[in-house]
């Protein structure tokens, strides 16, 4: 078993994979390991000597579905997948006769990868008890403006979702009165993920060890609620959006009658771990 990684910025390295001559979409044993892995990121976990945020679910992308066996280096094969990433990391496992067991393996070495918030799609290979898991963030392609106006845009999608009655996991949520803009939430919004995407890293709490009421109140705000959403590694509001309505926790503070008021802002550092991040921090003044 080993866990592989490439940064697109850096050389590149010989690591002895060739793409996939197998179908083309994920199946079986395949699918279903995604799903699992997917469910287990919905949840917080323990890994490493701490716990992990609820992540949104990984895309299945059918570029990343790659040989466990070959002699081509990672960079190629992504290259000849026509997958423009920024990020990759594969990992092998030899012995896993099932889904269920190769996920039992990930969970005791490789928790770190797999819970990685950077990271966006995945991508799973099985020959016989051979497997390759592949998970990658790609190239930012969506054409922002301001943080301002993307996080007006965020609103939008956030009210757009809002409309519609939903299951949150295994919770169930009415329509919800839209949110209105909160200028001052936004801006404290906009100062955590600056800091994220600054210091790299990707938290609630921030290197000073606030929580998100915390970081309210020293703005003014005077809450009954408070509650806050981030996302990394995903450019545009629909994506976000998209993501934080397939994870059950993200999903029920979106949908959460009790909420007003938003701001919400992203920022952008090439030199961090998932490029771009995003927080909606969701209110209800006193």
């Amino acid at each position: 078993m080993r866990v592989l990684s490439l940064a697109a910025r850096c050389a590149a390295l010989s690591l002895g994979l060739t793409l996939s001559t197998q179908g083309l979409a994920a199946s079986g044993e395949e699918a279903q390991l995604i799903e699992t892995i997917n469910t287990w990121r919905s949840q917080a976990q323990p890994c490493g000597g701490e716990a992990s945020l609820e992540l949104p679910p990984l895309n299945s992308d059918t570029r990343l579905a790659l040989s466990p066996e070959g002699t081509r280096d990672l960079q190629q094969a992504m290259s000849r997948a026509a997958y423009p990433m920024v990020n990759v990391q594969a990992i092998s496992l030899s012995g896993p006769r099932d889904a269920n067991a190769a996920m039992n393996v990930i969970k005791e070495s490789f928790c770190q990868v797999v819970l990685d918030p950077q990271f966006v799609d995945i991508g799973v290979s099985q020959e016989g008890r051979d497997w390759r898991i592949v998970l990658a963030r790609p190239l930012l392609s969506g054409r922002l403006g301001d943080w301002q106006a993307e996080g007006q845009k965020l609103l939008q999608e956030v009210n757009a979702a809002r409309k519609l009655p939903r299951q949150c996991g295994g919770q169930p949520f009415a329509e919800a009165a839209p949110l209105q803009w909160s200028e001052v939430l936004a801006t404290v919004a906009a100062s955590h993920t600056r800091a994220m995407a600054n210091q790299n890293f990707f938290d609630h709490i921030d290197r000073d060890g606030r929580t998100p009421g915390d970081r309210a109140e020293l703005a003014g705000y005077l809450y009954q609620q408070i509650g806050e959403n981030i996302a990394a590694g995903r450019d545009t509001p629909r994506k976000v959006v998209d993501g934080w309505l397939a994870s059950p926790g993200h999903c029920a503070t979106l949908m959460n009658p009790e909420f007003h008021e938003m701001g919400a802002a992203y920022a952008v550092d090439p030199k961090s771990d998932a490029g771009i991040y995003w927080t909606g921090l969701f209110g209800t003044a006193q």
